[in-house]
């Protein structure tokens, strides 16, 4: 297969590009009640590929949740030149009738964030299990993204500390192999604003210290996504890993945008109430821009992206970093 350079900023594709999806690769992990599996979605071309970890949200679908959920980003980030990462976490809904009495449920926090780290321990496995993919990963080059409850394993990889239930005190998962984030509608703080009626049912969501996340990341934030059911605090707690972790970090606030981001979990999902392909695809873009940029000092994925897409009067959202 020839090799051709991957997308940078000033080159993000409007026409399709064509990508490889192969799924389940399967890895046993001693331990975990069942193998983890994962998707890989690549670019068909092109050497030297970062490799980016997709982390599942906990929607009401029965399959999003899983390596089968968020085509609409991963298909995109492939074809900017990422090979995607997406395991099926514990807490999936494809995967309740197995573990439902295992340890660590119903949340599996620490299994969720270590299921990264076993794939980043497998990257070789992987490389060698996809046809086509063999010696086109670059295992230096790794990012990260998060959705909803993925943006919650996002931040404790990125380096948040978080208050083990088991025994009150404050631990780190993070993961150094991870040079840059992205969570996208992710929890914010705990405390007294986490007051809403399901805050009893996942008070793991209100452990996170977000003050050790040190790891460079992007924090996107919808305008409208007030998630009721965990806080009265309204969209604003969404941007609490930008506003309460340590720089450098940048949030992103996309305009009109609701917690599916316009719908990045699913082509036409019906728990979308936000739908906007225009949004997806923007996003699709600023987020791999980000991570380029990070990933290779000097990039100008970024500053390129948010010229064209942040700014002016049809701006998709706003910018700010600290």
């Amino acid at each position: 297969m020839s090799a051709s350079p991957t997308p940078t900023g000033t080159d993000l594709p409007d026409t399709p590009v064509p990508v490889l999806s192969y799924s389940p690769v399967v890895l046993p992990v001693p331990g975990r009640p069942v193998d983890l599996q994962v998707r890989i979605t690549a670019p068909e071309t092109g050497t030297g590929l970062p490799v980016l970890l997709l982390s599942h949200g906990h929607g009401p679908s029965n399959h999003l949740s899983s390596l089968n959920g968020y085509a609409p980003l991963a298909q995109r980030w492939a074809a900017l030149g990422f090979v995607v990462v997406q395991p099926t976490h514990l807490t999936s809904r494809t995967l309740a009738h197995l573990v439902a009495d295992a340890p660590g449920a119903p949340d599996f926090w620490r299994s969720r964030a270590e299921d990264m780290s076993h794939v980043l321990d497998r990257l070789d496995v992987i490389e060698r299990t996809v046809p086509g993919l063999a010696g086109r990963i670059d295992p230096t080059k790794i990012g990260l993204a998060g959705h909803s409850l993925g943006g919650f394993t996002a931040s404790l990889l990125l380096g948040a500390g978080i208050v083990d239930p088991d025994t009150g005190k404050t631990v780190s998962v993070a993961e150094p192999r991870i040079t840059a984030g992205v969570l996208l509608a992710a929890p914010g703080r705990g405390g007294d604003v986490l007051n809403g009626p399901m805050a009893a049912q996942w008070p793991i969501i209100g452990a996170v210290d977000f003050s050790t996340m040190t790891t460079p990341a992007l924090v996107v934030a919808g305008e409208k996504d007030d998630s009721r059911h965990f806080t009265d605090m309204g969209p604003d707690w969404h941007a609490d890993p930008y506003t309460l972790a340590p720089g450098p970090k940048t949030l992103l606030t996309l305009f009109e945008a609701e917690h599916g981001l316009g719908g990045i979990a699913g082509y036409d999902a019906a728990e979308t109430t936000d739908e906007n392909p225009a949004t997806v695809a923007a996003l699709a873009r600023l987020t791999a821009a980000y991570l380029r940029t990070q990933l290779h000092p000097g990039d100008d994925a970024w500053a390129t992206a948010t010229e064209s897409l942040t700014t002016g009067p049809t701006a998709v959202g706003r910018v700010e970093s600290k």
